[in-house]
Order: structure tokens, then sequence, then C-alpha cells
């Protein structure tokens, strides 16, 4: 039992996509190590939609979701910063801040994030109430081999982590859509309904590798199990 423990928390390679279902990635501690890697064959994306669960008591600034290419390490970036209590957005390495979200600590938290190439506008969602669409970045798609963690934010293409921007908490129900999602299937995705999974990335059918101490668990909602 002890090895088999030793193994999950080191290292998990699922060659075949996993249903995780009612589970969560636990990300213990901070560190410049610890993630969990992403799988997709897709490489060009003129539309992004990211949709995620998040707990963490963390009020530094810290990584939700981290898309790079070889061209640019911030291609498709959700990033949680203490400035202002802002949630940022970057595209191809241009960022945009949304405010006015109660971002609280030790809750759970659905966050969904939108894109496309043509208007170049962006939007986030927290808990289901929409921010203003801002202007992030037009005029040409996020290209390249891409390669998406969860636990550390890429400053190269597939490392350059640091550890004062790492998450510690837990992630859960990550999607990702090579279109924007409608208002409707983001409140869906909030009320857990019958919404689309993801066409790129689908936690229902999930291809990922963990590095360091990261736990695949059953996933806690204190409010519903007691």
């Amino acid at each position: 039992m002890k090895f088999f423990v030793l193994l999950v928390v080191l290292t998990v390679c699922t060659a075949t996509p996993q249903d995780l279902s009612g589970k969560m990635f636990t990300f213990p501690q901070e560190t410049n190590t610890a993630h969990v890697k992403l799988n997709t064959s897709m490489e060009d994306f003129g539309a992004v939609s990211v949709c995620l669960r998040s707990f963490t008591d963390l009020s530094r600034n810290h990584i939700l979701f981290s898309l790079a290419t070889p061209s640019s390490a911030n291609d498709f970036l959700i990033f949680k910063s203490s400035k202002d209590n802002q949630i940022e957005m970057y595209v191809k390495n241009t960022n945009a801040g949304f405010r006015g979200q109660e971002y609280k600590l030790n809750t759970w938290h659905s966050v969904c994030s939108t894109w496309e190439a043509t208007s170049g506008l962006g939007q986030l969602w927290l808990d289901g109430k929409p921010t203003s669409r801002k202007f992030i970045k037009s005029g040409s798609n996020i290209r390249g081999p891409t390669i998406i963690t969860l636990g550390q934010e890429q400053d190269s293409h597939g490392g350059g982590f640091d550890a004062q921007q790492s998450f510690v908490g837990m992630i859960s129900d990550v999607h990702m859509w090579d279109y924007v999602l409608s208002p409707c299937e983001i409140q869906r995705f909030l009320d857990e309904l019958n919404f689309t999974p993801g066409n790129v990335l689908n936690w229902r059918a999930l291809q990922f590798q963990t590095e360091g101490r990261v736990l695949l668990e059953n996933k806690h909602f204190v409010e519903n199990n007691c």
C-alpha cells in the first residue's frame, strides 16, 4: 500500500482517458515542481472557453490555468492577481484584468473564461456572474504544440515555474472548448446540469500526467455530505 501511494503522489501517467467525475486534484504545498499536465492533440484555436472549479486559501498571486506554445508562454492563461483582487486573462502574452468579483478564500468557485480571435474580446465568469467583455488580442489564432498545466504557471513552454505563482488547494471539473460558450452553457456548468463537455479537454475523459506532490482524491463538498 505504501508503494502504491508513493507512486500516486510522485507521478501518474494515463495512456487512455479517465473519467474523473467526482474527483479533484489536490496541490497540498507551495512548490515550483508539482503540477498536472493535461493532454490534447489540438494545435489551432480561433476561440477558447475554459471552465473549472477551484478551492484555495491563497491571497497571493496564483495560477488557475496555463496554456503555452513554443512561441508564447502565455498563450491562454487564467491568473488570480493579488492586485485589486482581480483575475487576469492572458492571450498571446497580452492581458486584461477583471475586477468586481467576490473571490472568497476557502470556498469552491466556478471559473469560466472565453475569448475569440476575430473580435479579440475576452470575458470572465465567476460563480455564474459575468464581467464586462474586454479586448485582449485579435487577428490570429493560438497555434502550435500546446502544453497545458494546472498548479504551475509556465514562463516557458512546459517549464519556468515559480513557487510564488503556484497553486495550493484543489481543482476539479476542468473543461476546454475550441469555441465561445453561450451564457446558458456556462450556467449549466455552474449548476452541474447536463452541459456539453469540453471538446478539447473533458474532465469525464481526461488524459493527464502528474508531477510532484499532487493527489487525485474524491471531491469534497462538506455541505452536500452532512
